[in-house]
């Protein structure tokens, strides 16, 4: 399967929505850098993500969330934070990664 990786926030860039329509289910996608904006509650993306969650394993870097102010109890109820750790593992667990710049 594929790691997507986004690192653009949703509210700059149109990378989450476009990595989202090629995302086939089974595959996963974490979010990176500012591309963690995505996972806040209460954003216009919440839907967006929740509907994603049905067929795809979303996953935010809980250091870059934290480093921009979001704690986990900001984060979209079913997302896994990963530290770095587990983004080599990520990567290591998937067949191939396709970062979304």
């Amino acid at each position: 399967m594929l790691l997507h990786t986004i690192n653009k926030s949703p509210f700059d860039k149109n990378t989450f929505d476009i990595c989202i329509s090629h995302a086939k289910k089974g595959s996963s996608i974490l979010l990176i850098e500012d591309g963690v904006y995505a996972v806040m509650k209460g954003t216009a993306y919440e839907g967006k993500v929740k509907d994603t969650m049905k067929d795809v394993k979303v996953y935010v870097l809980g250091p870059d969330a934290k480093a921009r102010g979001i704690d986990d109890s900001s984060i979209i109820d079913g997302i896994e934070s990963v530290d770095y750790v587990g983004f080599v593992e990520l990567t290591a667990n998937h067949d191939s990664v396709q970062s979304w710049l």
